[in-house]
């Protein structure tokens, strides 16, 4: 009997720290909500079109396409095409390559979005009743996968057909609202709406923005997660992270991209890209590591942490070469500003370095262009490029920008998310 108490008694303990975290049941996303509800009444009798690539997988680890055929003669439907972002339906393609059109191994026609071809074309929309959207998303503006949602949608409103978001996980979480806004001017496919470089939004919820915000018209349905939470990192929803792209490879990466990647469009330093730590680490071989961390720390930012960090880039920027500077810890997701912890970054780098800076500055004049659309305006540009002590002026200036957004933002967050 005493055995037996004990026994209740460590279950119990179990249990309540099981149910502590507040995330006991995994997190069914949007295919797995689809198919096992009502929802997939709208399905019956459609020719579907998917625009999907690797990263479109449900809780047990199966492809939506190969869902989505498995379950075509139970709910009468057929799949008709498959479209393909950037870096295709497999994912090993890198951002310069261009996308070719192909079939499937069922002889399903594959389209590419992305080459030259961006946007699903009248003849493509002609052959299906209804366009579905499974993309894996890591919640910065400019990565092109919501991009090329928000082009299909246009689209499919021109042609009158209706589309379905088949909603993910913000990997960073739904909270953090962080970065400058966009200009229409610096408008293109690595930022298309204008909502802070991190929106704290899931891609269904950022449908919805933009098919209301933008007037789209489009006939939106959103398919909503189960059990996903705002306060939820990736790592918090018990799916398997697979990598969206070739330098996202872990789970964690979308805490660092937004942190990043903007200062490797400078070409200043080595942003991990080439060495196996991608947007994590900051480092060149010009840096003094010591000195350079602990001015960063020194700003005491939110949520995160600089390490001294030494490291040999195998390729890209400084190949082959000894570099030093820092490795980024993110020690807490929820009150980390990615975007003005960046802008900190390439302030402390300009007031360290300022001939490297200045160098750098004249070297990637090429690059102004790109780098004024991934940031979404030439301010920032300007700022770095033309003043001193910049770290407190652009922090302030992006926090300002949020402002009026995050009062529109509310209209279109899917309240069963909340915590």
């Amino acid at each position: 009997m005493h055995r037996y108490s004990i026994r209740i008694f460590m279950l119990m303990i179990c249990l309540t720290l099981f149910f502590a975290t507040g995330y006991a049941s995994h997190v069914s996303v949007g295919i797995d909500v689809l198919l096992n509800s009502e929802y997939v009444e709208i399905l019956r009798n459609k020719r579907i079109g998917l625009i999907t690539n690797h990263t479109a997988i449900n809780h047990h680890l199966l492809p939506t396409r190969e869902l989505l055929k498995n379950n075509a003669q139970k709910f009468n439907y057929t799949l008709a095409a498959l479209f393909a972002p950037e870096h295709g339906i497999t994912g090993s393609a890198h951002s310069w390559d261009s996308i070719q059109d192909e079939r499937d191994s069922d002889g399903i026609p594959i389209y590419s979005l992305h080459g030259k071809t961006m946007r699903p074309t009248a003849k493509m929309l002609k052959e299906i009743d209804i366009l579905l959207y499974d993309i894996q998303d890591i919640g910065a503006r400019s990565y092109t996968y919501i991009t090329t949602l928000f082009y299909a949608m246009e689209e499919a409103a021109k042609h009158g057909v209706p589309v379905m978001v088949l909603d993910r996980p913000n990997p960073i979480n739904g909270i953090v609202v962080d970065g400058p806004m966009l200009e229409d001017k610096w408008r293109s496919i690595v930022g298309y709406i204008n909502v802070p470089y991190c929106h704290g939004m899931t891609i269904g919820e950022l449908a919805q923005f933009f098919n209301a915000e933008y007037k789209i018209g489009c006939a939106l349905t959103v398919i909503p997660m189960k059990n996903w939470m705002r306060r939820m990192s990736f790592q918090d929803t018990g799916l398997a992270w697979i990598p969206t792209s070739p330098n996202i490879p872990e789970q964690t990466t979308p805490f660092y991209y937004p942190m990043t990647g903007l200062l490797g469009e400078l070409e200043l330093v080595s942003i991990g890209i080439g060495y196996t730590l991608p947007f994590k680490i900051i480092g060149a071989p010009w840096i003094n590591a010591e000195e350079f961390v602990k001015h960063l720390n020194a700003q005491k930012f939110p949520g995160v942490h600089f390490m001294p960090f030494h490291f040999r880039p195998f390729f890209g920027r400084f190949k082959h070469e000894d570099c030093q500077g820092a490795l980024i810890v993110v020690d807490n997701p929820l009150t980390y500003k990615p975007v003005c912890t960046q802008y900190l970054i390439i302030g402390m780098l300009k007031s360290l370095y300022p001939e490297k800076f200045k160098e750098a500055l004249i070297a990637s004049t090429s690059r102004k262009d790109m780098f004024c659309k991934v940031n979404g305006t030439e301010k920032i540009y300007r700022i770095i490029s033309e003043q001193n002590h910049i770290i407190w002026k652009l922090r302030s200036l992006i926090e300002k920008e949020s402002e009026a957004f995050l009062a529109i933002r509310k209209k279109y967050l899917i309240s069963s998310y909340s915590d």
